[in-house]
């Protein structure tokens, strides 16, 4: 029997044949096809995936980790580099908070909802929305079972976040290739919540970012409008600042390195349990050979024939409408006004 990993690099070989569109609504990447659900703007939307061969996907658990378990060709690349495979959940400068459905079959992206209601970040001055394309490691997971030696606090029950801060705005649902270049601890609500720092390979300024150090240099403030984005971004619900390990410092890249091959390591663990218990996280996938999760493609092929069918957007709602929150230091006072 193959293991995990030989069978992510086996299964992630996919074919380089033109394929045809299994519907209209399909974007077409490299390696990966994305097949909107549902309408947008509404808590039933979901973006599906599926491989360039036309196989449902997982994208937490059939997209590889490493992006050289799929052969991507790269220019100006170094053998020596780590790259890794990020999932673009939410672009730069928009609002939506986008995720990974990591407790449906076959982990689509949907909006998050809370207490019925779509959820939305708040632009916090002087921001606007998520201040990086923002998105996650597949074939990761923070174990909310195991406390890290660090931060002293468990994890977050998610895969592992990235803060992509290249130029360019992608799209929820594209897979790129990223280099990492350090790693925020972020603590939220008690459980650790690692933020990769990450520079698409296809970014003009990425032969020249290789290390935290050189987002310092090469983008001055960068890093400091991210702790205070993470540290104030949920106050507008309500809530208390978030606070940070290691007194808010960035760690470096090979620390990062480190925490990412950790949270592999604990995803491992979760596709090859014999079963789920109750809510747990949907392991369900179409290439992971020893995994009891795998599924036929009839089986991954039924997921998507039961959502719900492709529309056209909605409106907005108010709640997408969104607040731009004044934070002043030296005083408790909100002025909010609609954008």
């Amino acid at each position: 029997m193959c293991s995990v990993v030989r069978a992510a690099f086996l299964c992630s070989q996919f074919s380089r044949k033109a394929t045809s569109l299994f519907s209209p609504h399909l974007r077409k990447m490299v390696h990966y096809q994305t097949e909107p659900r549902g309408r947008a703007n509404s808590p039933d939307y979901r973006i599906y995936f599926r491989s360039s061969d036309g196989t449902c996907i997982s994208p937490f658990h059939d997209i590889p980790l490493y992006a050289a378990d799929q052969q991507v060709c790269i220019k100006h690349f170094k053998p020596r580099q780590i790259l890794f495979n990020m999932v673009v959940e939410v672009p730069r400068w928009s609002n939506a908070k986008m995720e990974i459905a990591t407790k449906e079959p076959l982990n689509p992206i949907k909006q998050d909802v809370k207490k019925g209601k779509l959820r939305y970040v708040a632009n916090i001055f002087p921001h606007k929305g998520y201040i990086w394309n923002y998105g996650a490691l597949p074939q990761t997971w923070e174990d909310p079972s195991h406390t890290d030696e660090d931060t002293k606090c468990c994890g977050d029950n998610d895969p592992i976040d990235v803060c992509e801060i290249g130029s360019k705005v992608c799209a929820t649902g594209q897979v790129i290739q990223v280099k990492v270049l350090g790693i925020l601890a972020l603590i939220d609500e008690g459980e650790t919540d690692w933020k990769v720092i990450a520079i698409n390979i296809e970014d003009p300024d990425a032969s020249s970012l290789n290390s935290i150090e050189d987002v310092r240099k090469i983008k001055p403030g960068h890093l400091e409008a991210t702790v205070d984005w993470f540290k104030r971004y949920k106050v507008p619900d309500g809530k208390p600042e978030n606070r940070f390990a290691f007194n808010g410092q960035f760690k470096d890249k090979d620390f990062a390195i480190e925490v990412i091959k950790a949270t592999h390591i604990f995803w491992k663990a979760l596709v090859m349990r014999k079963k789920m218990k109750g809510e747990e996280i949907i392991c369900q996938n179409s290439s992971l050979c020893d995994s009891p999760f795998r599924c036929s493609d009839a089986e991954a092929r039924a997921v998507l024939q039961a959502a719900a069918e492709y529309g056209e957007p909605l409106p907005v709602c108010s709640e997408g409408k969104i607040v731009l929150f004044l934070f002043f230091y030296n005083t408790f006072t909100n002025y909010m006004t609609l954008i």
